[in-house]
């Protein structure tokens, strides 16, 4: 008996629900046992007795159905005390069995949502997105998905409050959604009512995703086989919402620690790589990983190193402080390249994609001259080795299907161009306002960029004024290791006056092009975020409105402003008091994440477009996308044509050490015109002012 209420006690607490079904088992089998016995004993004496089972027949009968006229009539008794007992049996059954049979299935349902709820649940999923850990870029990340508009299953799992982050995306979709099909609605207005109805049918952007959250420790090896990493085709794992962090009152302790390395990644990156490296795993998995700071970098290239499965995973780190910063150098110099990337970036409309090469891998120029013989719905960029060697085709291309069908010109256009031998790029001028974790690579950046362009003993092609805070400039040395910056200026947002004197020299300055770049800070807080990009954006706006005031010749078309943020949301606040330039840094950063989840060979491809040339390259091997004036770039500007035929002639046209590919223009009031679907069906005829869209070494 002892050793029964122990095994009791023991399990009461072990298996409670096991402990409760047993004794409501127990609970019923002596009642009906009682109540059979109790039968037997009251039928009278001239009638056979009923036996024990056949007693324990009308028990069960009653207590399932309440019926006991049949028993009464059976058993032969008539007896009130009998009749009494049948219905306080019945009454008794209710209680006992229905009752506590009924709580206990409840119990168990409330059990089987609390358990898929806790997240202790094992997911039976396949070929899945899973993103670890959460941040302001997660949310770009799965709204990326969405434009692919068709069905994706997306798995997060996060150390956080799920409703919050489910509040988040549902917002950010809905937003998309209702965004995108209004415009696909204002492009058909002007059809047919049938063909409107067909265009808007196929074109509309559904919600195709399913999105479950969990919440645990993204390096746990037992949640991370719950949510079946084993069997996903990308994993993505975020920082742990360092950048842009909203209300954490703690995060300047947490983003000076994360400035020495970033421990909750490498974490999560040890466990995943582990797991995915298994014989077990689907083949070729994407695992793409972000990192914001150097040393970071170095350790997550380390595990990769040492611990992947090159057959099993693919694994791409992702500097994202390094690829922004590239970003703001380029577009800060050619402020156009802000539409085309935020476009070609995206898995909306046209888009960059890629194949892996068939056998022997074909030079560039053999890729891309047979290609355009074949080809017309897609357009040939480049040919690049991988880290194992093997190579990979890159296309533009409106969608997949186009890269591969095969289609040859219907008649050919013998069209003939002159290219410039004498391009150059030069007389960039940049103010830049601000810092932020990325100013350090935007000035690698132009002094990449400087590098490719300046010639030997010549003047500098790029002229750069910084205009910061005393302590930051103090701390970078005054970046007196850059000749290309003429002025640094220590002011802050405050110094309005002071600040909108320097702003107002550099306009009237009138050699060369001139962005003002706006930096947004991502070491600020909760309300601060974006704060001091705006007050900037106000002030230079404001400049520039009081220029168009006092002088009717004054052009406003030859200062642009880039303005970054941080956090998506602010957009609106900005788009509508602003109509220039405005990057979203994690935007940028979320899509190339997402496309290259999808095609890891895509980041060396991008890696190599963002990068500029530096000294010790021999020549110009590094390909980029240059925004060039046609009237500078021809000598003579070709008539009306095709797409076809312009892409054509000017590879053609161009010196064998610098092949230069069209994919598309940008009209003066900065309507972009990709080459995308068939290219024999997109009239194109040039003026001297338009801007050709090139993809070349130079």
């Amino acid at each position: 008996m002892k050793r029964f209420r122990e095994w009791v006690s023991i399990y009461s607490v072990k298996a409670p629900k096991l402990i409760v079904l047993l004794a409501i088992v127990a609970a019923n089998l002596v009642f009906i046992s009682i109540a059979a016995f109790i039968i037997m004993a009251c039928a009278p004496a001239y009638l056979d007795s009923p036996g024990y089972w056949d007693s324990v027949y009308y028990a069960v009968t009653m207590f399932l159905s309440g019926y006991i006229e049949v028993v009464v009539e059976d058993v032969g008794s008539t007896a009130a005390l009998f009749v009494v007992f049948c219905c306080l049996f019945v009454t008794l059954g209710l209680i006992i069995f229905t009752g506590a049979v009924i709580g206990y299935v409840s119990d168990f349902i409330s059990s089987f949502i609390e358990d898929a709820d806790s997240s202790s649940r094992r997911l039976r999923i396949s070929r899945h997105t899973i993103i670890l850990n959460w941040n302001t870029r997660a949310s770009e990340i799965i709204n990326e998905l969405l434009c692919k508009n068709k069905r994706e299953k997306v798995v997060i799992l996060v150390n956080g409050d799920k409703d919050d982050i489910l509040s988040d995306i549902n917002e950010r979709l809905s937003d998309t959604l209702e965004a995108e099909n209004e415009a696909i609605k204002e492009r058909g207005a002007q059809m047919g009512l049938l063909k409107r109805w067909r265009f808007i049918r196929k074109s509309a952007i559904r919600n195709r995703l399913t999105i479950i959250v969990r919440e645990g420790d993204s390096w746990s090896a037992r949640q991370l086989s719950d949510i079946a990493i084993e069997d996903a085709k990308t994993v993505i794992i975020l920082n742990d919402g360092i950048t842009g962090a909203r209300d954490a009152p703690d995060r300047d302790d947490r983003f000076a620690k994360a400035e020495k390395w970033d421990p909750h990644t490498i974490k999560t990156l040890l466990q995943v790589v582990h797991l995915t490296a298994d014989d077990e795993t689907v083949n070729s998995q994407q695992v793409v990983v972000e990192v914001e700071d150097q040393w970071t970098l170095a350790l997550a290239n380390t595990i990769i190193n040492h611990k992947s499965n090159k057959s099993r995973n693919n694994i791409v780190p992702i500097a994202v402080n390094h690829i922004m910063g590239f970003i703001f150098s380029q577009v800060s110099i050619m402020p156009d390249l802000n539409i085309v990337y935020s476009e070609l970036f995206s898995n909306k409309d046209s888009a960059f994609y890629t194949r892996p090469a068939a056998g022997a891998a074909m030079s560039e120029d053999e890729f891309v001259s047979d290609y355009l013989d074949s080809h017309i719905k897609a357009i040939p960029l480049t040919v690049m080795r991988a880290s194992d060697n093997k190579a990979n085709y890159f296309f533009m291309a409106e969608n997949e299907e186009g890269i591969d069908r095969v289609e040859h010109l219907a008649a050919k256009k013998d069209l003939s161009v002159t290219i410039n031998p004498d391009y150059a790029m030069r007389n960039k001028r940049v103010v830049m306002l601000g810092h932020n974790s990325k100013s350090k690579s935007i000035m690698e950046g132009y002094e990449s960029f400087s590098m490719e362009w300046k010639e030997k003993d010549g003047p500098e092609v790029l002229d750069v004024i910084l205009i910061d805070d005393e302590q930051y400039l103090a701390e970078q040395g005054s970046y007196e290791q850059y000749p290309f910056i003429s002025k640094v200026i220590a002011s802050d947002v405050h110094d309005k006056d002071f600040l909108c004197g320097v702003i107002d020299e550099a306009i009237d300055a009138e050699e060369g092009d001139l962005c003002i770049l706006i930096l947004s800070d991502d070491t600020v807080s909760g309300e601060e975020i974006d704060a001091d990009a705006l007050a900037h954006l106000i002030l230079v706006e404001d400049i520039l409105r009081g220029k168009i005031h006092s002088d009717p010749g004054f052009d406003p078309g030859k200062v642009e402003v880039v303005v970054e943020i941080l956090d998506p949301k602010n957009y609106d606040i900005i788009s509508n008091y602003s109509t220039n330039n405005i990057v979203v840094s994690n935007r940028y950063i979320s899509k190339i994440i997402g496309q290259v989840g999808e095609k890891g060979a895509l980041f060396d491809f991008y890696y190599d477009l963002l990068t500029y040339d530096d000294a010790s390259a021999g020549e110009s091997d590094s390909k980029e996308i240059y925004i060039k004036k046609a009237s500078d770039f021809f000598i003579g500007i070709p008539g009306r044509c095709t797409a076809a035929d312009l892409i054509r002639a000017v590879y053609r046209a161009s010196p064998d050490s610098n092949k230069s590919v069209v994919l598309g223009l940008i009209r003066p009031g900065g309507e972009m015109t990709l080459f995308e679907g068939d290219q024999s069906l997109v009239n194109v005829e040039l003026s001297g002012d338009d801007k050709l869209i090139l993809f070349s070494n130079h």
